[in-house]
């Protein structure tokens, strides 16, 4: 089995260098100056007991690869990019190669199933950080994440029980679900709050935003017959996995948030609070605050604008909601 992570940044370079830290084979298809630097000095991970680095093979474009029997392609690029990632992926690989989508939203593995016959929703939850080209930090220890999976649309097979298997020998919980969208959904009602976060700070969060966001989300699920699934409270993992300082440092921000801060020029919010948005026009369920915390962290990607440089206010403002409603 061999493992080839298409996406090799915080998450995937995170996931790709455990395993491969692990005793599994593995190739990393990065770009630009993240794949050069890893090329010259491997791949730097951060974790609040230290550092290591592994000498991980890297490519820049799956045709590259030569394809085998045995390889697993772990998807781990932001969803904005899956459909140029899973064409280039279709031109080198057979379609019978398993493609595990280790990403944000529900959107991916519709992507991935028009192109492969063997598609794998993963749900994760990793507080992960790329910090520079070569360097990937993780803020939890020992354990450095979850990352459940299941055939998708629902299943368990032989190879899901093995990557599984793989991720739980590489300092992650895995577990084999036969329900995993449901998990998968109860992550996206969490992850919309991301770009609230990015545009008026971490504990924005918390904030009468983010419970409009969770509202309207709760109401587009009912109407939509979906019931997501999430770790209960007093479940083993929630104590297991947890956010620690990394060199005296808390992690600032999650995925979104750091896409502002890196000013990347675009951010997944199209696919976390635009899947609400899309449910609520497919449902008739009004949306007012997704559709605006969309567009605004979209405007904001766009300009180059930094994170935290809005209140809940302005935000329920631009969105015509009564902040006492």
């Amino acid at each position: 089995m061999r493992f080839i992570v298409h996406g090799a940044g915080a998450i995937g370079g995170l996931v790709g260098g455990r395993l491969h830290a692990g005793g599994h084979d593995v190739v990393l298809i990065a770009r630009g100056e993240h794949a050069a630097a890893m090329r010259a000095r491997g791949l730097r991970i951060v974790d609040p007991e230290g550092e290591q680095t592994v000498v991980v093979p890297v490519v820049e474009r799956p045709d590259e690869i030569t394809f085998a029997a045995g390889d697993i392609v772990l998807l781990s690029v932001k969803t904005q990019d899956s459909a140029d990632a899973l064409r280039d992926l279709a031109l080198a690989a057979p379609a019978s190669t398993p493609i595990v989508c280790a990403q944000n939203g529900v959107a991916n593995e519709d992507m991935a199933l028009r192109a492969f016959d063997n598609v794998y929703a993963g749900n994760v939850n990793c507080p992960a950080l790329f910090v520079e080209p070569g360097t990937v930090q993780v803020h939890s220890a020992p354990v450095a994440g979850t990352i459940d999976l299941g055939r998708y649309p629902r299943g368990v097979d032989d190879t899901a029980l093995a990557i599984a298997a793989a991720l739980s020998d590489a300092t992650f919980l895995a577990e084999a679900r036969s329900d995993i969208m449901p998990w998968k959904y109860g992550k996206l009602r969490y992850n919309i709050a991301n770009a609230v976060e990015a545009l008026c700070g971490p504990q924005a969060r918390r904030g009468p935003v983010a419970d409009r966001l969770r509202a309207e989300a709760d109401a587009c699920y009912a109407a939509a017959g979906i019931e997501p699934l999430v770790e209960p409270a007093d479940s083993p993992r929630r104590g297991v996995l947890v956010d620690l300082p990394v060199r005296g440092a808390d992690r600032v921000g999650g995925s979104t948030y750091q896409s502002l801060l890196r000013g990347t020029g675009a951010t997944e919010v199209d696919y976390l609070n635009g899947e609400i948005a899309r449910l609520g026009r497919l449902h008739g369920v009004p949306t007012p605050v997704n559709t605006v915390v969309q567009r605004l962290a979209n405007r904001h990607a766009r300009d180059r604008v930094p994170p935290a440089t809005l209140t809940d206010a302005d935000i329920l403002r631009e969105a015509g909601v009564d902040a006492d409603g």
